[in-house]
Parts: structure tokens; C-alpha cells; sequence
């Protein structure tokens, strides 16, 4: 497993627009690129991890799902 997400710049890129974006729209506050470069990092770094182990969870909920289907439809 990879210890750090890893993005592209260009995805990055985008994700920083966004953050200045939601803080011009909600707070009236303009941030500059470090600034939203350094909150992207936060989030990559200290809350990337949670949403991480949540997908994990939804994924290995589903495909236990999808196992016992595959066991009922068995013959008997």
C-alpha cells in the first residue's frame, strides 16, 4: 500500500481552484496558491487517510454482499 496519495499536478492544480474557490464563495476571503497548496496538503495528509479506510470499508461491505449472492444462487 502506498503510504501518501499521490496526484498529478494537474489534479492538484484543480483541488487548490476549488479550496480558493469555496473560500472566496463562503467566507469572502480571497487565499492565494500556497495557501490553498498548503490546505490541500493538510487534507491529503491528516484526512486523506480517513476517507481512505471508509471507501475500504464501503468496498469490502460490498463485496461480501456479492459473495453470499454468488452462494445463493448455488444448486442444491
Amino acid at each position: 500500500m502506498k503510504a501518501k496519495f499521490e496526484l498529478t499536478k494537474e489534479q492538484k492544480n484543480e483541488m487548490a481552484k476549488r479550496i480558493k474557490g469555496y473560500f472566496e464563495r463562503e467566507r469572502d476571503e480571497q487565499i492565494g496558491d500556497l495557501a490553498a497548496q498548503l490546505i490541500l496538503e493538510f487534507f491529503i495528509e491528516e484526512l486523506g487517510p480517513m476517507f481512505y479506510n471508509i471507501a475500504v470499508e464501503d468496498c469490502h461491505t460490498y463485496m461480501t454482499e456479492k459473495l453470499e449472492d454468488m452462494f445463493e444462487i448455488q444448486k442444491r
